[in-house]
């Protein structure tokens, strides 16, 4: 009578390679946001102590 039909592969393999894009977009939007906030932290703690000597009076122009 009716033969059963073989299931497409093709669906499968689709489906697969859309979930594996997915996930390699997401890892990669993952480091570069905490790559992002690291560079930030180590700035912000380089910057602020630069600022911080930059407005302190040093000796030789305190003299003056």
């Amino acid at each position: 009578m009716n033969e059963p039909r073989r299931k497409d592969p093709t669906f499968g393999v689709g489906v697969f390679i859309v979930v594996a894009v997915l996930l390699v977009i997401g890892t990669v939007l993952f480091n570069a946001i905490r790559d992002k906030r690291e560079y930030d932290q180590t700035n912000a703690a380089a910057a602020s102590a630069a600022a911080a000597s930059a407005t302190s009076p040093s000796g030789a122009s305190a003299a003056q």
